[in-house]
């Protein structure tokens, strides 16, 4: 799939928590979502908060078929604690030539095996969540992370006091810290790719981009 292009029309398969959650998500983002699981209860509960929520097995080929899950710009397959339905929704969805998929995994040997089987992205949820607490716990001006690959990091975090009333030109964070700082918010207020001339202030909550090694000098100034 061209990674240019914006994803609109999604299906969720398997509506647990994690699976409806993600599912109300995109449609309130104005996205087409079919949302689809065994369980008609779940399916019902569902109904009002998609385009479209249908009890099927998805499991079966002919089932996804029927559902022109092929028209579909991604499929994300929320079922990791069936093991093998998870493999084998993903073989089917791929088998049908899905433009992307993305599956949900229990751990890191069933995300090796959905990887093999050609999802194309693969998370584990609850260890995200975990690795992202920890920073946050241990760095109390951390107030979010993301892991965009194993050495970089985008986090927000307040700005150091240190830095206040001084220019980020003045502050050379890139050339000191090897950081850099792609945007600024300061409660309702939010400035993208501040310039050199931006004056830190007091409150001021930083977008910044980064190595890991050069995060952790970042937070101990």
């Amino acid at each position: 799939m061209d990674k240019e292009k914006k994803m609109k029309s999604f299906v969720v398969i398997g509506l647990g928590r994690f699976g409806s959650r993600i599912a109300r998500k995109l449609y309130s983002m104005g996205c087409e979502v079919l949302a689809v699981d065994i369980d008609n209860d779940k399916v019902q509960q569902i109904a009002d908060d998609v385009t479209q929520s249908v009890m099927a097995d998805a499991s079966d080929k002919d089932v996804l078929r029927a559902l022109g899950i092929r028209n579909c710009d991604c499929a994300l397959v929320c079922i990791a604690s069936n093991l093998s339905a998870s493999i084998v929704i993903t073989m089917n969805l791929k088998e049908l030539e899905v433009p992307f998929i993305c599956s949900k995994a229990q751990g890191t040997m069933h995300q090796r095996i959905l990887e093999k089987l050609g999802a194309d992205s693969v998370v584990i949820p609850e260890r995200e969540m975990a690795d992202r607490l920890a920073k946050r716990l241990v760095e109390p001006n951390i107030l979010d992370v993301i892991e965009i690959s194993d050495d970089y990091s985008l986090v927000e975090e307040q700005a150091p006091s240190a830095w206040f009333n001084k220019s980020i030109k003045d502050l050379s964070v890139r050339a000191r810290l090897g950081i850099n700082i792609i945007a600024v918010k300061n409660g309702k207020d939010i400035n993208i790719a501040p310039g050199g001339e931006y004056i830190v202030r007091e409150g001021d909550v930083l977008v910044i981009i980064g190595r890991e090694d050069a995060l952790a000098k970042l937070r101990k100034r």
